[in-house]
């Protein structure tokens, strides 16, 4: 029996076609209050509640409760370390429907997939077989997230990385749906582009696993920098949000308007590999530890939040319309 079923009242999957020209996957999904949104950032988890997985899990649920989150953007690595076995694996349960049962996290989860979930059986996390035993679960390479004040772009960042073709090492990825490479890219570029022009939304925000910009572990991803920069900033995105490095960080742009904000605190963090930065007016907060993040939107403003493992508030800011930034650390 599937989960929490009046979940999917909010929630309307659309063909890929329709009067659009892009061909990303739409997601309708209908908010509470047409003039705010709220909702809870969390990435890189998926370790059976180990690693502060839990901790962390129990203090989204308490921040959830309070804000009224009306779901969950999760930035990838879902499942350690190698992704999913197959849509009977008991990880699903282990590490995502046992560990997040606040009710304040009984709300849909809007997935993107990490290198590590590359790594198992990518079509396993696609499947509606796991929306069937819970359905707060929806996960997708990519597509656009429609919740009206804003439109978000989720992005399948795992195939722009050279080195995972090139120098795999002892991991198997799962390429299936991706090949030919070239043509992957190349399309997704191009609907995405499609996808931000025809948006009229308050806000644009696209999500992806990987690091655009950080000075973590994984630092900047070359690739991304090359072919999916251009087009946020031609397109005026206002922001990018993304896992990877296991930190908490925000990062803003001499460049552009887009500001860069890393939630990949879910479960092991605490990396120490700490890179500087060439330009420190941009690095407005970096917390190399376990957290998430809350958001809360009106159509004037964004506000930010950043908590650690016991639910203590680390940083926050607010972005405007009118007033590009302001901060309260």
């Amino acid at each position: 029996m599937a989960r929490f079923p009046a979940l999917l009242a909010g929630l309307l999957l659309l063909a890929a076609a329709g009067t659009s020209t892009a061909e990303l996957l739409r997601v309708q999904h209908r908010p509470k209050d047409e003039g705010s949104l709220a909702f809870l950032v969390i990435g890189d988890w998926g370790r059976k509640g180990s690693h502060n997985q839990s901790e962390v899990a129990d203090q989204m649920g308490i921040v959830g409760e309070r804000i009224g989150s009306e779901f969950v953007i999760s930035t990838g690595d879902n499942f350690y370390e190698n992704g999913l076995t197959g849509t009977d694996d008991p990880a699903f349960y282990q590490s995502f429907v046992d560990i997040y049962n606040a009710p304040g996290l009984q709300t849909t989860w809007y997935n993107v997939l990490g290198n590590h979930d590359y790594r198992g059986d990518v079509e396993a996390q696609l499947s509606p077989i796991l929306r069937a035993k819970d359905s707060r679960w929806v996960c997708f390479r990519s597509a656009v997230l429609n919740t009206g004040l804003a439109h978000f772009f989720f992005v399948d960042t795992t195939p722009f990385e050279d080195k995972y073709f090139t120098h795999p090492g002892k991991d198997t990825y799962d390429w299936s749906g991706v090949l030919p490479r070239d043509k992957y890219l190349s399309d997704l570029k191009k609907d995405l582009d499609l996808a931000l022009k025809e948006s009229t939304a308050t806000w644009k925000i696209v999500v992806g696993h990987h690091t655009i910009k950080s000075m973590g572990e994984h630092g900047t991803t070359v690739e991304l920098m090359d072919q999916i920069v251009p087009i946020l900033e031609e397109n005026k995105v206002d922001f990018y949000i993304n896992g990877h490095d296991h930190c908490l960080q925000h990062i803003t742009s001499i460049d552009s308007k887009i500001q860069y904000i890393t939630s990949g605190g879910g479960s092991a963090a605490w990396r120490g590999n700490i890179k500087p930065w060439s330009r420190p007016e941009e690095m407005k907060f970096y917390y190399d530890g376990q957290g998430f993040l809350s958001v809360q939107m009106t159509k004037d403003e964004a506000s930010f939040v950043f908590y650690d493992v016991f639910g203590e508030v680390l940083y926050k800011w607010a972005v405007t319309k009118v007033a590009k930034l302001y901060s309260d650390a």
